[in-house]
């Protein structure tokens, strides 16, 4: 099956593909509104998960867990607790631990995203010791 492109749309004519509209709703989810993510890196997110599917589309179970992190990543540990709970929250931040140990992780990737594109929480960077810097 060849991988499909996504699509951002143009001037309210065409369509935003499947990815980006199930990725904005996954966003949604964890009160995380799309807007506060450029499209530039919601089209880098659904290619990274693309890459984890390499013979097909990512299926749409798919797209929470990652909204889930990167919502974490972008908001921090406060807001994002104030809208999904603690254990929400006690989640993201094991997948984060674990992320670091494992720098290759799709999980690991989503982070250094958020932290390169400059959409990560200061509190985030604070409490994991988070770093841009090449090593």
């Amino acid at each position: 099956m060849a991988r499909r492109n996504s699509s951002l749309g143009f001037l309210g004519r065409f369509g935003r593909s499947e990815d980006l509209r199930s990725l904005d709703a996954a966003l949604r989810a964890v009160d995380v509104h799309p807007a506060l993510c450029p499209d530039g890196a919601k089209l880098t997110i659904v290619n990274l998960m693309k890459d984890q599917w390499p013979h097909g589309e990512p299926p749409p179970e798919a797209y929470p867990p990652v909204a889930e992190l990167f919502g974490y990543c972008m908001v921090g540990p406060d807001l994002f607790g104030e809208a999904n709970g603690p254990d929400a929250v006690a989640a993201a931040e094991r997948r984060l631990e674990m992320a670091l140990d494992r720098p290759e992780s799709f999980d690991a990737q989503l982070v250094l995203l958020a932290l390169h594109a400059r959409l990560i929480s200061p509190k985030v960077v604070d409490r994991f010791g988070l770093s841009a810097e090449e090593g």
